[in-house]
């Protein structure tokens, strides 16, 4: 699948977020190296703490399946915001922890695109290895 087709996934995928107060619709598409890819969009919710970003459900159901980080080759994230929608402090430290440094994340709007890595997102991660 081309980084294109990735993209246009997670701008399917989007349709189906459900964001009543903020209007802002994210989409994201996780692609495995088997080549199956598990969709995720923000839902929102009155209780904002209960809210769950796209690129998380996108993951989080990719883990559901029984992939794990060594599986997934690469994940787009896209919005419908006037400039790119970067991962929230919450997914930062979820994408951190289950998808490896190296994964690509592609992040896109309508009319822009950029390619960054896991790794990029958070340089000085608090993961499982502080917690021994």
């Amino acid at each position: 699948m081309t980084d294109q087709e990735l993209l246009q996934h997670a701008f399917k995928a989007m349709e189906n977020a459900y964001a009543p107060y903020s209007k802002f619709h994210v989409g994201a598409c996780v692609l495995c190296k088997d080549g199956r890819y598990f969709y995720g969009a923000n839902i929102e919710n009155a209780s904002y703490g209960a809210t769950n970003c796209g690129e998380r459900s996108a993951v989080f159901a990719a883990y559901s399946n029984g992939y794990r980080k060594n599986d997934i080759e690469k994940i787009a994230i896209v919005s419908d915001g006037w400039r790119i929608a970067w991962p929230c402090g919450i997914c930062r430290q979820v994408l951190s922890e289950l998808l490896t440094p190296d994964t690509p994340i592609l992040m896109a709007t309508k009319t822009e695109q950029q390619t960054i890595h896991v790794r990029d997102l958070m340089p000085a991660i608090f993961g499982p290895e502080d917690l021994d």
